[in-house]
């Protein structure tokens, strides 16, 4: 299965748009299904058989892009952006890109039947501390008592991070 990337940030000078039209080919790697999933039938129509080049902007508000920063800012932004993620419980992040990649594509009971075992493995992997990246030796039984708990630590870094 081909890649698709969890978060896009570009600058405020990028450009896109799926040229392969004027070349007499077809896109791969999702250029006609992941668009259409995301942006819907028509504008992936209209973005690939017309071949243009849209402005960031464009992308952003088809919600093709999560962020668009100033032309000097992509490398901090990444920066911030990979920082925040390594804080976070990695089992976590896991089950939640494994719940949301496939639960896109599922029907709604099959879906929720994801978030529903997702809730039951976090519960067990908390409680028994199966894995290295679990938060049990010091996060959430010391969540109320534990200052520098890491999870107060997330919450705060977390808040407000491209919450405009």
């Amino acid at each position: 299965m081909p890649i698709s990337p969890d978060f896009v940030i570009c600058t405020e000078r990028s450009r896109w748009g799926m040229p392969e039209v004027d070349w007499g080919i077809t896109p791969g790697w999702g250029g006609t299904t992941r668009m259409a999933r995301l942006i819907g039938r028509r504008m992936t129509k209209e973005v690939n058989l017309l071949g243009a080049l849209h402005s960031a902007r464009r992308g952003h508000e088809l919600g093709l892009f999560n962020r668009i920063v100033g032309d000097d800012e992509l490398e901090s932004e990444t920066k911030r952006l990979c920082d925040l993620l390594l804080m976070k419980n990695q089992q976590g992040l896991r089950q939640l890109k494994f719940m949301i990649n496939r639960g896109v594509e599922a029907d709604l009971y099959t879906a929720q039947g994801f978030e529903v075992l997702g809730a039951g493995l976090t519960a067990s992997i908390l409680r028994s501390g199966g894995l290295d990246d679990s938060d049990t030796a010091h996060g959430w039984p010391s969540y109320r008592t534990n200052a520098d708990n890491p999870i107060r630590a997330r919450r705060a870094a977390s808040r407000d991070f491209w919450a405009d």
